[in-house]
């Protein structure tokens, strides 16, 4: 019993960073994984709603394909077919489903 409570005392005295680098660890990584990847993804989807022009074939985050008919500042113009246009928020674009539409089949 006595020397359990030794070697506890003992091996407590030099663990203040050693006590906090599982934390550390764990910040690093959940860093690397999750915060990280997530700014990238951000950043991209910035880039690409700049790049947008007239006739770009878009997709929504709602489901809903059309064509860019007008830019403006904060928003975008879309045809969706039918002499019906409809105006979209920039941020209402997807990415991803607008990169997949535009390679799956090309500009007519």
């Amino acid at each position: 019993m006595i020397t359990s409570t030794i070697l506890l005392q003992a091996g407590g005295a030099g663990g203040g960073l050693m006590g906090f680098l599982p934390m550390i660890l764990i910040i690093v990584v959940f860093y690397f994984f999750m915060i990280r990847p997530q700014m990238k993804k951000a950043k991209d989807h910035k880039k690409y709603i700049e790049e947008l022009k007239v006739n770009d074939r878009v997709v929504t985050t709602a489901g809903i394909h059309g064509r860019i008919v007008e830019v403006s500042e904060t928003t975008f113009l879309v045809d969706v077919g039918g002499g019906v246009k409809i105006r979209f928020d920039k941020s209402a674009i997807s990415l991803d489903a607008s990169k997949a539409l535009n390679t799956a089949s090309p500009k007519a």
